[in-house]
């Protein structure tokens, strides 16, 4: 398989039938998963925080879910993929460090997830598997052949959703 795309942290971008889309190391982040089981196109973002309007600095609309989601809903559309046929699957989220109070605001896996889903729910997309949460981090791989998410984990094995 020689169509493989990488995404970078606070990256996103799409690969067509057939392909992988991977990223690497997804602690704390969430990779946001859409595809397109009709087209076999699938797209991958790997968001870094929760919300573009909590922050100073957010011209990068791949860093948030919020915008992150949206940006690659209209990438996916301009290479033929329909936003009516797409559903998500999420991965990431860890709770990579422990504190020692129940600090809402330093959890940012927890607020990355729900945020994530907040948005797919906002635009329709169902969300159909997830691997999210826990403390540790992951890899993940969508094929865009069938669709499956393949995600490796340091000492959980690879799991597939």
């Amino acid at each position: 398989m020689d169509n493989i795309v990488r995404v970078g942290m606070a990256d996103l971008n799409v690969v067509k039938h057939s392909g992988v889309i991977t990223t690497l190391g997804l602690g704390s982040c969430v990779g946001i998963v859409l595809y397109d089981p009709i087209a076999k196109i699938g797209g991958l973002a790997h968001i870094m925080l929760p919300y573009s309007n909590q922050v100073k600095n957010n011209s990068n609309k791949a860093k948030f879910a919020d915008t992150g989601t949206i940006e690659l809903v209209k990438l996916m559309i301009s290479v033929g993929a329909k936003k009516s046929n797409l559903v998500a699957k999420l991965a990431g989220g860890a709770q990579m460090f422990t504190f020692t109070q129940a600090v809402d605001l330093m959890n940012i896996g927890e607020r990355n997830i729900l945020a994530s889903r907040e948005i797919l729910k906002r635009l329709n997309i169902p969300i159909i598997a997830e691997d999210t949460g826990k403390n540790y981090g992951r890899t993940i791989e969508l094929y865009t052949e069938d669709g499956s998410l393949h995600i490796k984990s340091v000492g959980h094995g690879i799991k597939i959703i």
